[in-house]
């Protein structure tokens, strides 16, 4: 009977020691890996902005064709979005990614040239612009050479004045022919709650009150 109890003793304390090393379900702290994660999809966007660049009005292009210098050109794309270029003539460029542009004087070309082998590189972005307007210090239209986030914007354009709605930001997008208001409160991202500080497209108007 002694030894049964002994047994049953020894069997509890080893419960309760398990218990209290294991955590509560609660106290659980994420995975170490998640901000690497977050991190790693902000990259992957902005790399894919990059990668998948539409060509716009007031680009310069450089368009070599190999061995074929009288070809070669640097263009810029025209307020109608074409681009001018021996034998082709006028080509819409606007719109297309450099290598979709490319396939198309190759195709073009090809009518001329036996097998040419063409180079699209945007030398100059100009087409991608965001304007500012508004309590800001200098509202303008700015180039957008690379991602770039709201704040970031707001800081090309110097800053707020001193009167500015920092809470009653608008950005105003165009998403095909459907205008988009796309409310931005700068009191909500400085104290770190709530709102994102989101990157802004070709076109935005950000708007401060």
């Amino acid at each position: 009977m002694i030894r049964q109890s002994v047994l049953t003793a020894a069997c509890l304390s080893c419960t309760c020691i398990a218990l209290a090393q294991e955590p509560a379900r609660g106290d659980q702290a994420a995975p170490a890996s998640a901000p690497n994660v977050a991190a790693g999809a902000r990259e992957t966007r902005i790399v894919a902005s990059d990668r998948d660049y539409q060509i716009g009005p007031e680009d310069i292009l450089d368009i070599s064709v190999w061995k074929n210098p009288e070809l070669s050109r640097t263009v810029p794309v025209r307020p109608d979005g074409k681009v001018s270029l021996p034998l082709v003539n006028d080509i819409h460029a606007a719109g297309l990614t450099p290598t979709a542009l490319r396939e198309e004087l190759t195709k073009r070309l090809s009518e001329y040239v036996p097998s040419p082998e063409v180079a699209v590189i945007v030398r100059e972005v100009h087409s991608a612009k965001v304007s500012v307007v508004g309590a800001v210090r200098t509202p303008g239209r700015y180039d957008v050479r690379s991602p770039a986030t709201v704040l970031e914007l707001i800081a090309l354009a110097q800053g707020f004045t001193d009167f500015a709605s920092r809470d009653r930001i608008v950005v105003l997008r165009q998403n095909g022919n459907t205008p988009t208001r796309i409310p931005f409160n700068y009191r909500k991202i400085a104290d770190g709650t709530e709102q994102e500080n989101f990157f802004v497209q070709p076109g935005d108007i950000i708007v401060v009150p």
